[in-house]
């Protein structure tokens, strides 16, 4: 979460959001946000774990959810999905980010009649 807060000027100037999703209740990811110093990324908590089930995310056998990182552009679909230990790092979902900025900008060739 540091990595993503410490890189968020970056997500701002693409104009995208980012959000912090844990199955922790509302209290403990305040605390864990104030412990690890993260105050500009909004933590969610997805404590009925409708989400972390919902993406394929959730281990029934351990009852913990897998980290993952979603890319989720204007019309509200997936772009770009991040699992597992490579989801801490910013790199990729911002790339993702700025690739989908890009494509706005881009206006696509006139046809003809």
């Amino acid at each position: 979460m540091q990595a993503y807060q410490a890189d968020i000027a970056k997500f701002e100037a693409a104009n995208t959001k980012v959000f912090g999703i844990s199955m922790d209740a509302a209290p403990s990811l305040k605390a864990f946000a104030e412990s690890i110093k993260v105050t500009s990324v909004p933590m969610l908590s997805d404590w009925n774990r409708t989400a972390t089930k919902a993406y394929g995310l959730f281990n029934e056998a351990n009852g913990y959810g897998r980290r993952a990182t979603f890319v989720v552009d204007r019309e509200g679909k997936i772009q770009h999905v991040e699992a597992g230990n490579t989801a801490v790092d910013p790199t990729g979902a911002f790339q993702v980010c700025d690739l989908l900025e890009k494509k706005l900008v881009v206006k696509p060739p006139a046809t003809k009649p």
